[in-house]
């Protein structure tokens, strides 16, 4: 089997898994299935749950695309006339509780091809990460030891290197360098070399997805029963809307699926359903919304 064969059966068996654990929590609301086409070639699976008693919305997507690259990507990439395959599992999770934090992950494997349809690049990519409303260390703790552990399995090196790149890249640039959220991994561009070989960065995409739910349902069971009331929610929106400049302005994943006519209420579930911008808005100082913000910098969760 080829490794994109495997990682395609590999995300389509763990969207399931995941899915039903995230019912199970919820305790409500099941996830609706959408199977769709693309006309240029591919398709995909786009799970969604919303209204449910923990998620007011979110949603669990699996796509396997192809065909021509278009010429601004192309040009990105430095080739020409190149086609490309593209699959993978992107997840989402905004919570009803504002004291649980919203979580986002994607992996996801690409091949270029020449023009005898050989494959003539090939890399993955992916990561985690989370992103609070109001502040509990421990959640960030127990959020970043499991992406580490995950990371330690193949090298000593990977966590360290993988969460300074999420650093760098979930940021909200024209805020003042502020992160989205707290971080976690993220990698792009991972070809197999000498040292590593594509069976075993296959193997580090399959370990990052599963370590997710380790991740976070511990932080959702522990979170989602706390009590709460407008203040919270009213700073849940404010942040909603930071998470929404970010998308839509820097991600990358977002981008390139609207610029490959990818399908829009897919690559657009990501988005919460309610969010807000008040003009100058800025938390009382010593509340616990404001606390929030000194997290929104990197900083060593590991050693706590």
């Amino acid at each position: 089997m080829s490794v994109k064969s495997a990682f395609v059966s590999f995300i389509q068996e763990e969207q399931h898994r995941i899915c039903s654990s995230l019912e199970i929590l919820d305790g409500a609301a099941r996830f609706g299935t959408d199977e769709w086409q693309r006309e240029e070639g591919g398709s995909g699976i786009s799970r969604v749950i919303a209204h449910g008693k923990v998620f007011e919305k979110g949603g669990v997507n699996i796509s396997t695309v192809h065909g021509l690259l278009p010429r601004e990507m192309a040009n990105q990439f430095g080739v020409t006339e190149s086609r490309f395959s593209a699959c993978g599992i992107s997840l989402v999770l905004h919570p009803v509780n504002p004291l649980v934090p919203t979580v986002h992950a994607n992996y996801r494997y690409f091949e270029l091809y020449d023009q005898q349809d050989k494959v003539k690049d090939q890399w993955f990519g992916g990561g985690s990460d989370l992103t609070p409303y109001y502040i509990f260390p421990e959640d960030g703790i127990h959020f970043h030891r499991a992406l580490k552990s995950a990371c330690d399995r193949f090298s000593p090196d990977w966590y360290s290197r993988y969460k300074m790149n999420c650093d760098q890249y979930f940021v909200n640039h024209h805020r003042k360098e502020e992160m989205r959220g707290i971080g976690g991994i993220f990698y792009d561009y991972l070809r197999p070399d000498d040292q590593f070989s594509e069976r075993l960065l296959l193997e580090f995409a399959r370990t990052c997805v599963q370590a997710f739910l380790d991740g976070y349902l511990p932080i959702v069971a522990r979170r989602k029963d706390l009590p709460y009331g407008d203040r919270q929610v009213y700073w849940q929106e404010i942040r909603r809307g930071r998470y929404v400049e970010f998308n839509l302005i820097h991600d990358r994943g977002t981008l390139f699926g609207l610029k490959t006519n990818g399908r829009v209420e897919s690559i657009l579930m990501s988005l919460p359903p309610r969010a807000r911008w008040e003009y100058g808005f800025s938390p009382d100082r010593g509340s616990a919304e404001a606390a929030l913000l000194p997290y929104l910098q990197p900083r060593d969760w590991i050693q706590g």
